[in-house]
């Protein structure tokens, strides 16, 4: 795969991750409580993946043992753990908050990157991370005063920046042994039946029986969940992890964006100016030398 299409591939995952809110306002706008919709998008995701992968390639079920730490590591302690930590977190801080703690994530990543695989702290890298970070806080909303914060909401806050960030190094230890499709596979085998204990039965059936609620839970589950992990997978394959992290910080500027178009959200100048801090970090790494 080219640098280029590589790149392309991580936007696109993070951008797609971007319509998570489209789907899940949706959802709870019928009833559905926060931890059925956690369920639904990993338990969805995994039966889907697993309908895809038994007709077009049941190699993907394969693996050794000894790496199922690995998909433990991307399924729990990232993929559910993330969501957990991080609508939780929604709950006890403002959305502003919880949204920049979130977005500590690549830092965490190029850290651990260049203490793990030694990948270069270049000045460009630097750069792009500080305008992700600032771009990201500006979308966040830090600049509208809503900063209500408690010490267990920013611990619950740093600990979804944190799993967030550790998909892509457990991925990135994960695609060492493993093609993208094994290990998106396995990923959800894990959070989708870590998420079951987490699930409301009574309320679940009652929402898996509202037909409002059905189109949003595929929108969830395919072009919120399975789509963007394919693609930013892909992407990680051929890219460098801190490089790849900072360039998801594209997703709160898609989701701005959605705000602003489907919901009628009026765009702020602080919005629109964290969205051009974002894509210009974007466009530094896009055409640094590797």
């Amino acid at each position: 795969m080219k640098k280029s299409t590589a790149y392309l591939f991580v936007i696109i995952g993070a951008s797609l991750w971007g319509f998570i809110g489209l789907f899940t306002r949706e959802l709870a706008a019928a009833g559905v409580s926060v931890m059925n919709i956690v369920t639904i998008r990993n338990f969805g995701g995994l039966v889907l993946l697993a309908l895809i992968f038994l007709i077009k390639d049941r190699s993907v079920f394969k693996i050794q043992w000894k790496h199922l730490p690995i998909f433990f590591g991307t399924g729990i302690v990232s993929v559910l753990s993330l969501a957990w930590c991080y609508f939780n977190c929604q709950q006890m801080c403002s959305l502003a908050v919880a949204g920049i703690l979130l977005y500590l994530a690549p830092s965490f990543v190029v850290i651990m990157s260049a203490i793990l695989w030694k990948e270069p702290l270049t000045k460009r890298k630097i750069l792009a991370l500080v305008l992700a970070l600032l771009g990201c806080a500006l979308v966040s909303g830090i600049m509208g005063g809503d900063l209500t914060i408690s010490l267990q909401g920013l611990l619950l806050g740093v600990g979804a920046g944190l799993s967030y960030a550790l998909y892509t190094v457990f991925a990135h230890y994960g695609l060492q042994h493993y093609g993208s499709y094994t290990v998106i596979m396995w990923t959800f085998i894990f959070a989708g039946v870590g998420s079951l204990f987490f699930m409301d039965v009574p309320t679940m059936l009652t929402a898996l029986g509202n037909r409002h609620a059905i189109l949003p839970m595929l929108g969830l589950v395919v072009v919120a969940t399975v789509l963007p992990y394919f693609f930013y997978t892909r992407g990680l394959s051929y890219v460098e992890s801190g490089r790849a992290s900072i360039m998801a910080s594209v997703e709160p500027v898609v989701a701005a964006l959605v705000g602003i178009v489907v919901f009628g959200e009026a765009p702020r100048i602080w919005t629109v100016l964290g969205m051009i801090c974002v894509l210009g970090g974007v466009v530094l790494l896009a055409k640094e030398e590797t």
